[in-house]
């Protein structure tokens, strides 16, 4: 298996990052900051993280550096380090699943593979506010260390029906006056005034906007 198993979907990350020459490691490996990639996990001060910016420098006539923004995957903070051109790193496997939503159980998500139907609990902070806008059966991108899920990601549209709103006023197809509305997952969005009550809308998971009436 390669380091990464590609999606049917792709991430945020590029496909050029996403193959890039760790795909080959079979496990955990030492590398150096040559082989970093926004997307890519590494174990930093014992802690995993995930990076998400990097920019390789030489000021001058100085030593040239990696400054790197890199967000710790357990707290969620994200933070700043400075690596030397050439120094070691650690590369961590991971694994990327498409997994089906099933339904909430407290603080958890409860997925389901769809190859194995195998059920995993995650933490609803790893999807973070896009979590209100899943609906069953919605495919969520899960990312795995051995069999401990690390990050979550949402659809970036979701496309469901209006429960409840007041009704519009016929003939008034204003898109900047907004009125609240229920969706039928239960989240709240705010909708035009020529929204009514069975409507199918799409949402943008990222802010909660509307963006459209699905026809």
């Amino acid at each position: 298996m390669s380091l990464f198993s590609k999606p049917k979907n792709s991430f945020t990350f590029s496909e050029k990052d996403y193959f890039r020459s760790l795909k080959n490691l079979k496990h955990n490996s030492m590398a150096n900051t040559g082989d970093l990639f926004k997307g890519c996990f590494i174990r930093h001060n014992n802690e995993l993280c995930q990076v998400m910016e990097y920019q390789h420098r030489t000021p001058g006539n100085l030593r040239a550096f990696y400054q790197v923004v890199v967000r710790n995957v357990k707290s969620g903070k994200q933070m700043e380090h400075r690596f030397r051109a050439g120094e070691s790193v650690e590369m961590v496997r991971v694994e990327f699943k498409e997994m089906q939503y099933l339904y909430k159980d407290g603080n958890s998500l409860v997925m389901m593979d769809p190859e194995t139907y195998d059920q995993v609990y995650i933490e609803e902070l790893l999807v973070g506010p896009a979590a209100k806008f899943l609906k069953e059966e919605m495919m969520v991108k899960v990312s795995f260390e051995g069999d401990t899920p690390l990050t979550a990601e949402a659809p970036t549209f979701v496309v469901l029906t209006i429960d409840y709103a007041e009704p519009g006023v016929k003939g008034d197809t204003a898109t900047n006056t907004l009125k609240p509305a229920r969706l039928d997952n239960g989240a709240e969005v705010m909708v035009p005034l020529f929204v009514n009550v069975g409507d199918k809308v799409k949402v943008d998971t990222r802010t909660g906007d509307y963006v459209e009436r699905v026809k």
